[in-house]
């Protein structure tokens, strides 16, 4: 059974990887791969991260798909055919939020979190696991939200402690086969999320208390390759997440139900 994903020479697959987590995850891991793959809708943006890069050892590909789609995700399996890749690694960091209530939700939006949140992070695991190298390691990026039924956020919360769920259970099923699955729940983090997160009308969500978790993408990347090198199932990277994602997974429900209602005004 893997006892952690060694770094050094991996060839990886980042999702999400034109900005944020997904360009930081690409940042740490240039220097000692020997070649990444950099999956997002925007080629400009990924085209500029791998323009960053350039003087890192690694063979640097940027593949242009849109994960939501059934289409977009075989293009991933059929770029890497094409171009003669065979991964070791996957980093499935893609995903969307969405700030306000669920009955003023988008129907577009919300399936399309669901889409890239849920369905894309599985199928792609799926299409892949046959092309993975052994010893090999899969790193999902959830959300400490994933702890919470989250009021005002409440699809993105479900669909993260889906993530968090799906990646322990993968970390029994793959460990005989030589992978090593691990899951990185952050808490605040200043990426792109919040723009994209935020409706037409630049609705908001409660931030009270978030600066107390709020750690850079950076220390999220580096404690979550450290938790996948390590054989760790999940990590909650820093101090204040690491203590707020214990208290959430202990506290009784209903107390914890009581509170949401109290911080989000209904009661």
């Amino acid at each position: 059974m893997p006892k952690g994903f060694s770094l050094p020479q991996c060839r990886a697959v980042i999702t999400g990887a034109s900005s944020g987590l997904g360009a930081e995850f690409a940042r740490q891991l240039a220097p000692v791969a020997e070649a990444l793959v950099l999956v997002a809708r925007r080629a400009e943006a990924l085209e500029k991260v791998k323009q960053e890069l350039s003087a890192t050892p690694a063979r640097l590909l940027c593949c242009v798909a849109d994960l939501s789609t059934d289409a977009g995700r075989d293009e991933v399996s059929a770029f890497l055919a094409a171009h003669g890749v065979k991964p070791n690694l996957l980093i499935n960091n893609a995903g969307m939020g969405d700030y306000g209530s669920f009955a003023s939700s988008s129907v577009e939006k919300t399936r399309t979190q669901i889409e890239l949140n849920i369905t894309a992070l599985t199928l792609l695991t799926h299409a892949l696991l046959p092309q993975l190298q052994t010893p090999g390691g899969i790193l999902n990026v959830s959300s400490l939200a994933s702890t919470l039924p989250m009021p005002d956020l409440a699809v993105y919360a479900a669909s993260k402690a889906y993530v968090t769920s799906f990646s322990e259970a993968l970390a029994i099923e793959l460990a005989p086969r030589g992978i090593t699955v691990s899951c990185v729940c952050p808490g605040p983090t200043p990426t792109n999320f919040s723009q994209t997160a935020k409706r037409a009308d630049d609705g908001d969500t409660n931030r009270d208390g978030q600066a107390l978790l709020r750690i850079p993408p950076s220390q999220v990347v580096r404690e979550a390759l450290g938790a996948l090198q390590a054989g760790r199932a999940c990590v909650f990277p820093g101090v204040g997440v690491s203590i707020a994602g214990r208290v959430f997974r202990l506290m009784p429900r209903g107390i914890m139900r009581w509170a949401l209602r109290r911080r989000s005004g209904k009661e």
